[in-house]
Formats: structure tokens, C-alpha cells, sequence
């Protein structure tokens, strides 16, 4: 088995430097498909317009989310050729990404609040709903954190940076336009994204004979998030919370 030589001298097999390129492929390719209709290709699907929310700040949302996409997999790319300098040395652009999204993505999600319907295709009255694109951001701020804090604990660094964006790619699951997805959600929109942190899980066992802890702790956080959200949202706190929030836009 080729191996290739980490800077802390660890030997890493070449196959799992493979593995997580090709997971944030596959991460980038869910982004592309279910944000096409409504923002990478949207001319041509005018009859998708309805969906997509009509906010500049969208807009600029849609280019950060794809800019740290991109970003994912260019860092994969450079641990995958050896370039671990170059690597490191970019990884505080994934910060300043990191902050821009968290700050836009919780900026229209205020936005999005307080519009007349509330949230597009969502049922819940939107200070309700509110809960859940919050509760993303601060799962991706304290994986993202986590993963600067481990930044020279590379199996650490790079899990935390997996499951900060399947964290937030159930937003483009549910935008697929398959019926049993729409029908099902959000539980199948999620369950579906816990199909990386599966895949994650069956990586570690195969390599290492064991789950990682970052695996381990990371998935559970993300999968017991969902119930919590449920919870959280539907209490009197929640709402007042909520309507205090909405009144900073």
C-alpha cells in the first residue's frame, strides 16, 4: 500500500488521502445539483424562480457557500500532492470563509424570517423555523473552531472540516427535486446527509479497526441536533428569542 509521510511524521495511506478528496467532491457535486435550478444554472429553470429567495444577500450567500466548496477540495487536493505549506498557509483563507458565512448565512436567515410567508416552502411560522438555519451556524462555527484548534492534529483537523459542511449540505439535499425527499423532510433531507458521516464511520473502522472520536462525537452532535432543534423551537423561550432576533433586521 503506498503510503506518504504527514508533517508530523505520521505515515498516511495514499487511499485515505483519497477518500476524503473524494468525499468533498462528493460534497461539491450535492452543492451543484441542488443549487442549480435556483442559483448556478437558474436561467435556465425559470420556472424554478419560485424558490429561490429573491434577497441580494442570497446572492452573495450562494458565491460564499461555493467559494468554501471549492475551497474544500482545492485543500484536498494540496494534501493529496504533498503541498502541505501551501496547505497550511491557506487555511486561514477558510477562516475568513468560514466567518463570512457564518455572518451572511445568519444574516439571512433573519432576513428570510421576516419576510412576508417566512421561510420559502416552509410550513412552520418562521420564528419557529428560525431554530434550525441557526442551529447550523453554530455547529459550523464550533467544528470549524475545532478544526483550527486541532490544525496540527491532521486526522482531527480534517474530520472536523468534513462535518462542519455535511452540517450544512442538507440545504442543497432538499432543494433535489425528488418527491420522496420533499415529501419526507426534513427527514429525509437529513437522513440523507448522515450519509457522509456513515461513510466516515465505515472509513475508520476499515482503516483504523475503530471509530475516531472527532467521527464519533462530530456524527453524534449533528444527528441528535435535529431532535434538539424540534424541541427548542417550539418553546414560548424559543419564540421570544426568536422575534427579538428578528427585529435587528
Amino acid at each position: 500500500m503506498a503510503m506518504n509521510t504527514m508533517d508530523n511524521g505520521q505515515a498516511v495511506p495514499s487511499n485515505e488521502r483519497t477518500f476524503y478528496t473524494g468525499m468533498t467532491v462528493a460534497i461539491a457535486a450535492i452543492v451543484l445539483i441542488g443549487f442549480s435550478r435556483t442559483f448556478f444554472l437558474r436561467t435556465l429553470f425559470p420556472d424554478a424562480q419560485s424558490f429561490a429567495a429573491p434577497e441580494p444577500v442570497f446572492i452573495f450567500h450562494g458565491v460564499v457557500f461555493a467559494a468554501w466548496t471549492g475551497f474544500l477540495i482545492v485543500q484536498a487536493l494540496l494534501i493529496r500532492s504533498g503541498r502541505l505549506n501551501l496547505h497550511r498557509s491557506a487555511g486561514w483563507i477558510g477562516v475568513g470563509l468560514a466567518m463570512l458565512m457564518i455572518a451572511n448565512g445568519t444574516y439571512g436567515s433573519l432576513i428570510a424570517a421576516d419576510r412576508p410567508g417566512g421561510f420559502i416552502g416552509v410550513p412552520l411560522p418562521p420564528e419557529q423555523f428560525l431554530a434550525f438555519p441557526l442551529f447550523d451556524m453554530i455547529l459550523f462555527g464550533l467544528f470549524v473552531s475545532l478544526a483550527v484548534v486541532w490544525r496540527k492534529k491532521p486526522q482531527s483537523h480534517k474530520r472536523m472540516m468534513i462535518l462542519a459542511t455535511v452540517n450544512l449540505v442538507e440545504a442543497a439535499i432538499i432543494r433535489i427535486p425528488l418527491e420522496f425527499i420533499a415529501a419526507g423532510a426534513p427527514f429525509t433531507s437529513r437522513g440523507l446527509s448522515y450519509l457522509f458521516i456513515i461513510a466516515m464511520v465505515v472509513w475508520d473502522v476499515r482503516s483504523r479497526g475503530k471509530i475516531h472520536r472527532a467521527t464519533l462525537w462530530g456524527g453524534i452532535l449533528i444527528i441528535i441536533s435535529l431532535p434538539l432543534r424540534m424541541m427548542v423551537s417550539q418553546t414560548q423561550l424559543w419564540t421570544e428569542i426568536a422575534n427579538r432576533l428578528i427585529q435587528f433586521v
